[in-house]
């Protein structure tokens, strides 16, 4: 894929990975499979309390085109069709969910050395039609993200962002709920041996008048183990602990705490991801 600034949904990810992913309050298994043909199969159960979810999900890759088919645990056929690059910098994703029959959707994205764009449209009598597009290079980016409901005649959607990458600092302006919303994110890498790095996300409500501001920090402690910690203005303090056991087989313990309710129980989560 050609190096560029990349999709809308690239700004302030890497803030937003160190913040968010991985931290969890559900036990999740996942197991992954591949037969002699080369078609993986992936069971995935999720206990969240006293409720149980479970998935089944196969993969097949011919060529440039990757077929996704998944049943869930509510009879739900999710079918995804990608087709890797049938030009330069071109990828088509076909959609649709069974047996919602308004769930189809067709995507295209195309991503240049000074561009990215994603586009896609439902595939009803009066579907949604969503635009995002972003302009610069690898050091700074501005894009924006639409939605229109041709039923309504009306955005539904309207966002703005601005991404500036510098050596090992990345910085994010985002505003979202057309115009509601601003989020300012940052991240630093300060150490590649040891993956440490840290981050910040500061988020105000025009409307409320509220401010939510989250900070965190990652730090690899051999190889195959990997730390994070966070904790936001409202007292919600979460650490893991991440575990690489076997190649692409992970084990993952998490924890949050109200540290302003510290005779509340703590939330623990437990993810195990099993792979060939």
């Amino acid at each position: 894929m050609v190096k560029g600034p990349g999709l809308y949904t690239d700004i302030g990810k890497k803030a937003r990975d160190l913040l968010y992913r991985d931290y969890q309050a559900d036990h999740k298994f996942t197991v992954t499979t591949y037969t002699s043909n080369g078609v993986a199969i992936t069971s995935t159960g999720v206990k969240k309390g006293e409720l149980f979810l479970a998935d089944l999900s196969t993969q097949l890759k011919n060529k440039n085109i990757t077929t996704d088919i998944k049943v869930d645990t509510n009879s739900n056929l999710i079918t995804t069709i990608t087709v890797d690059e049938p030009a330069p910098g071109l990828k088509t994703i076909f959609s649709f969910i069974a047996p919602d029959q308004r769930s189809g959707k067709v995507e295209l994205q195309y991503q240049h050395e000074y561009a990215g764009i994603s586009t896609s449209i439902g595939l009803t009598a009066n579907p949604s039609v969503n635009f995002s597009g972003v302009i610069g290079n690898n050091s700074l980016a501005v894009g924006t993200d639409l939605s229109f409901d041709t039923a309504s005649g009306n955005f539904t959607k309207f966002n703005t962002g601005l991404n500036f990458i510098h050596n090992d600092l990345i910085a994010s302006l985002i505003l979202n709920d057309k115009g509601d919303t601003l989020t300012a994110s940052y991240y630093h890498t300060v150490s590649p041996l040891t993956n440490t790095n840290v981050g910040a996300e500061f988020s105000h409500s025009f409307s409320s008048n509220e401010n939510t501001l989250t900070i965190g920090t990652q730090h690899a402690l051999d190889p195959l183990t990997n730390l994070k910690a966070r904790v936001n203005n409202y007292g919600k303090a979460s650490a893991l602990i991440q575990h690489e056991w076997r190649p692409k087989s992970l084990f993952t313990i998490s924890g949050e705490v109200d540290t302003r309710a510290i005779e509340k129980s703590a939330k623990v989560g437990l993810a195990l991801v099993l792979k060939p």
